[in-house]
């Protein structure tokens, strides 16, 4: 793409010329006085990224807000693993929204569509960050999910360190 002068070639100049109209065509829409949507599209998905990473920075650093060690060999490795707790956290957190959206409607709730788009598997305040987990090795039953907490139960503590 670059001539032997170190100028681009013509070919080149054309790619960093369609590159631009693309840039330009981005920043047009951002500013559109008259038709704001792409403007919200991009403010929603900034929001979405923006709850992503405060999910990860409180699994990664258990609410206390900083991790206490200096880098050291394998720590991306440790990074890895928080993508990956991450999507199995979001995974959860889907299946049991879709499963509370399933038993109000089955127990007759109204629920609207507009209301259900607006849900987030990125929330979590329903997930103890601190304290130790075991996980045993038992298979459990295929799709099974634990029962849904009766919304009329009295709550647990926030310092509750108790985990199902």
């Amino acid at each position: 793409m670059f001539g032997r002068e170190g100028r681009p070639t013509p070919l080149g100049a054309a790619f960093a010329e369609y590159g631009r109209i693309a840039k330009t065509e981005h920043l047009l829409r951002m500013v559109d006085p008259v038709d704001g949507t792409y403007r919200r599209q991009m403010n929603r998905q900034l929001t979405v990224q923006e709850s992503r990473h405060k999910l990860a920075r409180e699994v990664c650093h258990g609410k206390r807000g900083a991790i206490h060690q200096a880098y050291r060999d394998g720590m991306e490795d440790q990074l890895g693993s928080l993508g990956l707790v991450l999507n199995a956290t979001v995974l959860w957190t889907t299946r049991y929204i879709d499963a509370a959206v399933a038993q109000l409607q089955a127990e007759g709730h109204e629920i609207r569509e507009e209301d259900i788009t607006r849900l987030s598997p990125l929330k979590h305040r329903n997930l103890n960050l601190l304290g130790r987990y075991n996980f045993t090795a038992s298979a459990p039953a295929a799709g099974a999910l634990r029962p849904l907490r009766d919304p009329d139960a009295p709550e647990l503590d926030e310092d509750d360190e108790s985990v199902d």
